[in-house]
């Protein structure tokens, strides 16, 4: 990186504490993308809900759907249907490996009380990441 100055920046690139790289595939997904991704999933999630709720508002439901539907992807698949949609996955301590479901059922549940996905850090985790050693990574 260089500031404005035409000097190196000496802050560390985004990612770098955790091991990712700065930039393409495994790197940390911009927030623009991941709010996209949560958009996606919460959209489906109230469709969801509203085919067995119909004609009412799907109301609350949509946020059950939301749980369950986050927590299922992201055990089976690392991925959400909003994260596949952006081109990202999530990341967790052991590579290659399925994420754990309390770590899915943490962050998930954080994760719906959108608060800490809100509270980031230098690398721009939130912290229902952070608390669950978990990031959301390009694919």
């Amino acid at each position: 990186m260089v500031s404005d100055a035409g000097q190196p920046s000496q802050a560390p690139a985004r990612g770098a504490s955790l091991g990712l790289p700065s930039s393409g595939s495994g790197s940390l997904a911009p927030f623009t993308r991941r709010v996209g991704g949560y958009l996606v999933d919460a959209v489906a999630s109230a469709l969801i809900a509203w085919a067995f709720t119909a004609p009412a508002g799907p109301g609350n439901w949509s946020l059950l759907v939301f749980g369950v539907l986050t927590v299922v992807t992201l055990v089976l698949f690392g991925q959400t249907p909003g994260h596949k949609a952006f081109g990202m996955r999530l990341a967790h301590p052991t590579p290659e490996a399925r994420l754990a479901p309390w770590r899915a059922v943490v962050r998930t549940a954080l994760l719906m009380l959108l608060v800490p996905a809100l509270l980031v850090d230098a690398d721009g985790r939130g912290l229902h990441d952070r608390l669950t050693g978990t990031a959301v990574v390009l694919e």
